[in-house]
């Protein structure tokens, strides 16, 4: 079913008034509000990792950052964003897409059917030159780059598979990323994704 605009500037209002409780993510993806509760301690050693190996003379990286897709009616919140020093806006709770080179998230036991779907499209749809999916429940990164289209037929024209301990080559930022001390979610059932 098809949202109208009045739908749409509801939901908008609503996602942009809800009252948070602490330790919860909020996402407005494509006229959808999500929730998640807080993050595993292998999650957040993963952002850490991927962010310490930024070079910070010519990248900034964010987290928790909204980021503002303006043709998707979506707000998402990447677990890690990453863009040219300076090339933001000076303050503000949205970060327009344009102006990110990369987005990464972390797989949870609760997200692999967004990461790996919706947020592809969603980023694609964004003109974010690269997404990287880091899954701790298979031990793989997937980079993603090349984005085309637009809404639900956005998508990457390439994608790289790296096991973890393998390193991945980010073009786009000219880094190469390690990910030997990137830790695997235990106890969780495997997925077939990407």
């Amino acid at each position: 079913m098809e949202m109208t605009a009045v739908d749409e500037r509801r939901m908008t209002e609503l996602f942009e008034n809800i009252d948070v409780p602490e330790g919860v993510k909020i996402e407005l993806l494509r006229g959808e509000i999500v929730m998640m509760a807080g993050p595993d301690l292998v999650h957040n050693r993963i952002v850490r990792s991927v962010a310490l190996q930024m070079p910070s003379d010519r990248w900034e990286w964010l987290l928790t950052q909204d980021i503002d897709i303006l043709s998707e009616q979506s707000e998402p919140v990447p677990d890690l964003v990453v863009l040219e020093s300076g090339a933001g806006p000076e303050s503000g709770r949205l970060l327009p897409s344009a102006v990110v080179t990369m987005v990464v998230e972390v797989v949870s036991k609760t997200s692999v059917d967004r990461d790996y779907g919706v947020k592809r499209s969603l980023y694609a749809a964004g003109k974010i030159p690269a997404y990287l999916i880091v899954d701790p429940i298979v031990a793989h990164c997937v980079l993603l780059t090349e984005p085309f289209g637009s809404g639900d037929e956005a998508d990457y024209a390439v994608q790289r598979i790296s096991k973890f301990g393998e390193s991945v080559p980010v073009d786009v930022l000219d880094v190469e990323l390690e990910t030997g001390d990137f830790g695997i979610l235990p106890g969780v059932r495997r997925h077939r994704r990407p």
